[in-house]
């Protein structure tokens, strides 16, 4: 015979499961990831040693190709502020500046990837000196990104990636498995978006078992 008491009970049980799940969910969906972000192309001409020496003695632009990948994140679109992207000579374990450039602030879709393709010149190296095999460079990223989920933005993440490149001597980018070199930080990637996303979420519960 089931009693008051234990119906209530399982009621209580029943309430509290359902919640969890429902919680768990909302959590899992609310989640987001930071770009991907990676050099496809790095073309360094004056470091070409296959091409006449005439051709490429006085041209010292460099040529990239940066790939920003919002693969991660399902229905949630990406607002990036302004992106700066700084490269520097490594000859030894000193930086040297090759150069800067900025683009415009811009949105991304859901499971969309966009490139940032352009050219800078680096006038003033001592390309003489890069005899190795490979000469040795570094891109380093800085922006904000806000992360677009239903209606409604998150709060701005900064991004502040780099990564070290490697040009052969045919001037081109050393890549693994024919993959782009990806852009990485030490920082712990959605450190602090949970708690970000509890008031909406709390809400949301509430309103469901009002």
């Amino acid at each position: 015979m089931v009693t008051e008491d234990t119906s209530c009970c399982r009621c209580c049980c029943s309430f509290i499961f359902t919640l969890g799940l429902t919680a768990l969910f909302l959590w899992l969906n609310l989640k987001t990831n930071n770009p991907t972000c990676s050099i496809e192309n790095f073309d360094v001409f004056v470091l070409n040693k296959t091409a006449p020496n005439f051709i490429i003695k006085n041209n010292h632009t460099i040529r990239y190709d940066l790939k920003l990948n919002n693969k991660n994140n399902k229905d949630k679109g990406i607002y990036y502020d302004t992106l700066n992207l700084t490269f520097y000579h490594k000859p030894n374990t000193s930086l040297i500046t090759l150069g800067n450039a900025t683009f415009d602030p811009f949105y991304q879709g859901h499971e969309k990837s966009t490139h940032r393709i352009n050219t800078l010149d680096a006038r003033g190296v001592k390309w003489e000196n890069a005899t190795a095999v490979t000469a040795k460079f570094r891109v380093e990223l800085n922006t904000s990104v806000r992360f677009k989920i239903v209606f409604w933005k998150t709060k701005r993440r900064r991004l502040e990636l780099g990564a070290d490149l490697e040009v052969n001597d045919q001037g081109s980018l050393v890549k693994k498995k024919k993959k782009g070199v990806k852009l990485t930080s030490g920082a712990t990637n959605n450190k602090g978006c949970y708690f970000e996303l509890l008031p909406y979420l709390s809400v949301f519960i509430l309103f469901c078992f009002w």
